[in-house]
């Protein structure tokens, strides 16, 4: 459960990434048997216990440290949003892979070898925006840079292909630790480098390029077909803008400069306390027991 809980999001894979590492070190103390193997390999567990032992520490504490804000009455800087997730634009965003909507989304995409192994063929992280709404006020969540942990996971496999894909859901509840900002539309907006980036963003899903833009369907998007695809863009960041303006000021919550957590969830505050705590409590159990069958192999002789 933990393992699975872990992978939610791009960052807490180095929770995943720990554990796969400390049995992949177990699994070699065996295979080579010998005493000094067993030390090398059993304290190199241990400061891998440690290291996660300190990153959920570090998180189970921002969670339970933090009083919830309200967005109409948020302090700038750092704060704790509860609220119900909406689309920024009018089109929600869609999953590449399922071609669902979503707020936010990650998949990865493996195949199986002729040797019977599974290899990344790709994967990719939703920057996309959306809306924060706790009754008191709306704010803009920019995702990037965060750790999202979501109960909305699929998993699936097609002849020798498999996906695994993880999404919020327009109107979930949605927790928020983050950098919270007012600005002033008029400041914050730059509708040529927002066309710049939603035109990136296309570009990442080449099918879905070519199907919209392809008119002539010779497989590339020529000049004439981009030109229209540009002004699609700015066509929609335009409505975006205009929305956006007709609040008197503009709310973000995004990644701060600093060292802090920058979380967003759909699950439970308290839930994620706990499993953080069980985590904490499962690394210091292999943290303890790498450090006695190290004593027990450094006395055999």
């Amino acid at each position: 459960m933990l393992l699975r809980f872990a992978l939610g999001s791009r960052a807490n894979t180095l929770h995943a990434g720990i554990a796969a590492v400390q049995f992949t070190l177990l699994g070699a103390a065996f295979n080579i048997g010998e005493r000094e193997a067993w030390i090398a390999c059993l304290g190199a567990i241990a400061v891998l216990a440690f290291v996660a032992w300190v990153a959920a520490l570090r998180r189970r504490h921002a969670i339970t440290g933090m009083p919830t804000s309200r967005i109409a009455s948020a302090a700038q800087g750092y704060v704790e949003l509860h609220g119900v997730g909406l689309p920024l634009d009018v089109n929600p965003l869609h999953s590449p892979v399922s071609g669902l909507p979503c707020l936010w989304y990650r998949y990865r995409v493996e195949e199986r070898t002729s040797q019977d192994k599974w290899v990344l063929l790709e994967e990719a992280t939703s920057d996309v925006s959306f809306v924060l709404d706790d009754g008191s006020g709306k704010c803009v969540v920019d995702p990037e840079g965060a750790e999202v942990l979501t109960r909305h996971c699929a998993r699936w496999a097609k002849d020798d292909t498999r996906y695994v894909e993880w999404r919020l859901l327009q109107h979930d509840r949605v927790y928020v630790l983050g950098h919270f900002v007012t600005l002033h539309p008029g400041q914050a907006l730059d509708a040529a480098a927002d066309v710049r980036e939603l035109l990136a963003h296309w570009k990442q899903d080449r099918v879905a390029l070519l199907r919209r833009f392809d008119l002539d369907g010779d497989g590339q998007v020529d000049v004439r077909e981009w030109e229209l695809a540009r002004r699609l863009a700015r066509g929609q960041i335009d409505r975006m803008h205009r929305e956006l303006r007709q609040h008197p000021e503009l709310h973000l919550v995004r990644s701060a400069a600093s060292n802090s957590l920058y979380l967003i969830s759909n699950h439970d505050p308290e839930q994620l306390a706990r499993r953080y705590l069980w985590l904490m409590a499962a690394q210091v159990g292999g943290f303890l027991a790498a450090l006695g069958f190290m004593a027990w192999w450094w006395g055999q002789r």
